[in-house]
């Protein structure tokens, strides 16, 4: 063994997961998610790169010194797969991921240790048609127990909740995901040049009862299938946008994954104030709660067709209780499409002229 071999030693790792505690070069397989290009204080060039499979989603950086790996992220497609070869380095105490090559694969591509199932979420074949460069979507929600046979302390935190902000606990359990259940999500294209009504909506029937003459649109699943479509959705897209969705959706969504045992695979939480992953439209348009802000006020000041004229959420759960349930996926199909509307205004007029939205893209 040269003097080279004995001071580089390379691993094949198993998968994103243990390359945190990997005390040696690694080589692994993962899926290149985003891309981001930036400058140190120096006005060095490097990248800050997500790379993702079925068991995590870490972020790492390439620098100028690895100018080979950094040009080949730059063009590698969206998502698509790669091989990367890095170490672990201490940086201010915690552990930074550097990336020293980098290969993107062909879609032919089959190198050894290769398994394209541990880089794509098995649950994408349910809904692999619905993929969306930029996901719009809503959930509905109803309680999902009955009050009385809560355990007593729970029953009673309930009761206490509800009275100090004055409503119904039936209401305040379809609000809550340790109460509640997710019964329709409704996905739309945003950046699609066609029909605003091209949206699907995936949707939980009442216990016992089946769709008749169940609409084209309207994919009956779950709620474990549609919190593992949906994550395996956001996977996949560019950009998430809700409104409202940090306050609401994806709390919501989270929460009843992790009841699940559902791996919630997309971070839409942590960066409050970034236009990807996760635009949130209220966080944009809300003007620092100085005055109603909901849906249908934007929409009525755009001009944009109001989602509450037929339906509102006070209105769900009596709905599905009456076995309901197409009529709550228009209604949430409804709030896709006037999310959608307002998304469109926004990004052609605002969005499109702010650099941190155009750098943010892959």
């Amino acid at each position: 063994m040269n003097h080279d071999e004995q001071k580089v030693r390379v691993v094949q790792a198993a998968n994103l997961a243990a390359l945190q505690a990997a005390d040696h070069d690694w080589d692994v397989f993962a899926q290149l998610r985003s891309v981001k290009e930036l400058q140190t204080k120096d006005r060095k060039p490097f990248l800050v790169i997500e790379l993702a499979d079925v068991h995590a989603v870490l972020e790492a950086k390439i620098w100028d010194n690895a100018r080979e790996a950094m040009e080949a992220a730059k063009a590698a497609p969206a998502r698509c797969a790669v091989k990367v070869r890095g170490k672990v380095k201490d940086w201010q105490g915690r552990p930074q991921l550097v990336i020293e090559r980098l290969k993107a694969l062909d879609p032919g591509d089959t190198p050894e240790g290769y398994d394209p199932d541990q880089l794509v979420d098995p649950a994408l074949a349910l809904v692999e048609d619905l993929c969306c460069k930029t996901l719009v979507f809503d959930i509905e929600t109803v309680p999902a127990l009955d009050r009385r046979e809560l355990p007593p302390t729970v029953g009673e935190a309930l009761t206490s909740y509800a009275t100090r902000k004055d409503m119904e606990p039936g209401a305040v359990m379809g609000m809550s995901p340790f109460f509640g259940k997710v019964v329709s999500l409704a996905i739309g294209e945003g950046d699609s040049d066609g029909d605003l009504d091209d949206v699907t909506v995936l949707a939980v029937p009442p216990d016992g009862q089946t769709i008749e003459n169940c609409p084209s649109w309207l994919r009956p699943m779950s709620e474990a299938d549609l919190l593992r479509s949906f994550w395996a959705l956001a996977s996949r897209a560019e950009t998430i946008v809700t409104f409202n969705g940090r306050g609401f959706d994806v709390p919501f969504l989270v929460t009843r994954s992790l009841i699940h045992g559902i791996p919630a695979r997309v971070d839409l939480v942590s960066q409050r104030w970034a236009l990807r992953p996760h635009l949130d439209l209220w966080e944009l348009l809300s003007q620092r709660d100085r005055g109603p802000s909901k849906l249908d006020v934007v929409c009525w000041a755009l001009g944009i067709e109001s989602p509450k004229e037929v339906m509102d959420g006070s209105m769900v759960a009596p709905a599905y209780a009456r076995g309901e349930i197409v009529k709550i996926a228009e209604y949430n199909a409804h709030d896709v499409r006037a999310t959608s509307a307002v998304y469109r205004r926004t990004r052609d007029l605002l969005l499109r002229y702010r650099a941190d939205w155009s750098a943010g893209k892959k």
